[in-house]
This record gives C-alpha cells, structure tokens and sequence, in this order.
C-alpha cells in the first residue's frame, strides 16, 4: 500500500491513488521541491535511514536496512540538490562514486539553471581518502574536498593533482560546519544535501545549521550496537523540527521535518 499522510504544512505531496500505483518520480521532486531561497540564503537537507530501534546502519551500510522507494527518493533528492555534502568515513564505507546525469531530471535541472549533476563536496580532516576512486577521477562535475587549515600539504596537493577543489573551512584540521556551508553557498551551491555519515549529521545538528531532516523509517529491528542517524556531542537544548510531509509503502515511512 501506498499512502500519504497530511501534514498541516502546505508543501506538496503525491496525490493520493487509490490504485496503489508507483509514485512518479515528478510527483517525488514536485513533494521534495526545495523552499523558494533568497539570494544570499542556502537550505542544507539531510537525507537518512534509521530501523525502529534507531540504527542507522547494519554490518557498517546504510543499504541492507533500506528498499526500493527509499532509493528512489535518494535518486530525486539527488536530483534536486546543487551539492551533496557527505563525510569521509562514508565514502570509504558506502563505495561512493560520482552523482550521474538523468536523463529524467534534465529539464527540472536546467529550468533550476543547475548542471546535469550535482557536484559531491567531501567533508574530511585528514585528507585520507584514494583519490584513484571514480569520485575523483571521472565526476561530472568536480569533486570538492572541504578540509581545514591545518590538514597534511602533500594530501591536499594529490587532492588538487587528482582535480578535486579542495576548499578551506576552518581554522585547525577540523571543519567549521557553519564555514563550510556558507562556503559551499558561496560557490553557487545553496540547495545543498547531506547523506552523512552519522557524525558528519552530528556536526551539522550541534552547529545548528541544518534545516531539514528527510527520515525513512525502516520496519526493521537489528538491535546491537550501530550508530544513530546523528554522533557526536550533543546539543543543551534540544532542536525543535515542524513535519513537512509523511509518505508510506511497504512499511516503510518517509518523513520530513523542517527549522521552525
């Protein structure tokens, strides 16, 4: 069954089909449609999984407590964005490679003035990542390493050598997340979207700088010992979120949440 669940927010939501027929993948980027945006604003989504129990991951992946609609609005929020934001530890573990154009979207993406793709900027401090990978070797658009100023000089040249733009965004080997969303913004790159990992989140919510939370809730129970969606330190007050939207299928719920 596939159901949409009214929220009070007026952002739109595919239509309601009694014949339990697959969402269009325009109906997903019309629900998912990014705020309208001043010119000097950006809007950072987030785009998680978690089971029931509060996992994030399983055997260290995202994908085994994930399905097939999930995918598809990872697909659409991809689609949507102008950067993905995403840890280092998360592209070792998930196999990250470079978003692809879609032929789908091609049209939404120009009317946006976006390129074919968006670029995947990589949050690190220590510069490790193989830069023989794909993501770096043959992006549509370059890849960008947000590191900060303190990070090791030769791994930041064989960044550059590899064609990464390597953008500095902080003052010690950390990265500042305010400094590197406005950086990032700074670049043209102001719908910006974030896969984790669950520290890389962490950061983001203790910075308060996240305005959305795009949360599938997976009918899925592992126990043990996985992260959550979000590491780290916590905040002293807790952030308060107002739904935007709540879809359902197979179990699954696809949830959003937006800055009050």
């Amino acid at each position: 069954m596939r159901r949409l669940f009214p929220v009070t927010d007026q952002t739109s939501a595919p239509s309601q089909d009694p014949a339990d027929r697959e969402w269009s993948l325009d109906e997903l980027a019309d629900a998912y449609a990014y705020p309208e945006l001043a010119p000097d604003a950006h809007w950072l989504r987030a785009n998680m999984v978690s089971t029931l129990d509060g996992a994030a991951q399983h055997d260290g992946r995202s994908q085994p407590i994930s399905g097939e609609t999930d995918m598809r609005i990872f697909g659409t929020l991809r689609a949507l964005a102008d950067v993905v934001v995403v840890g280092a530890e998360t592209v070792r573990q998930e196999g990250y490679r470079p978003a692809r154009a879609r032929e789908v979207f091609a049209a939404r993406r120009a009317a946006a003035g976006q390129g074919p793709a968006p670029a995947i900027a990589v949050i690190t401090a220590s510069m490790e990542l193989d830069f023989d990978l794909p993501l770096f070797t043959s992006p549509l658009e370059p890849t960008l390493v947000l590191t900060g100023a303190a990070a090791p000089a030769e791994r930041v040249a064989r960044a550059r050598e590899a064609g990464a733009e390597v953008i500095v965004a902080g003052d010690g080997s950390a990265v500042d997340p305010l400094r590197a969303v406005r950086e990032l913004a700074g670049r043209g790159l102001r719908r910006q979207l974030t896969e984790g990992g669950p520290r890389l989140l962490g950061q983001f919510v203790a910075a308060d700088v996240l305005d959305e939370l795009c949360l599938t809730i997976s009918p899925t129970l592992t126990a043990g010992d996985a992260q959550r969606i979000a590491g780290g330190p916590g905040v002293t007050v807790p952030h308060r979120l107002s739904p935007a939207r709540v879809l359902e299928e197979a179990g699954f719920l696809f949830t959003s949440y937006r800055r009050i």
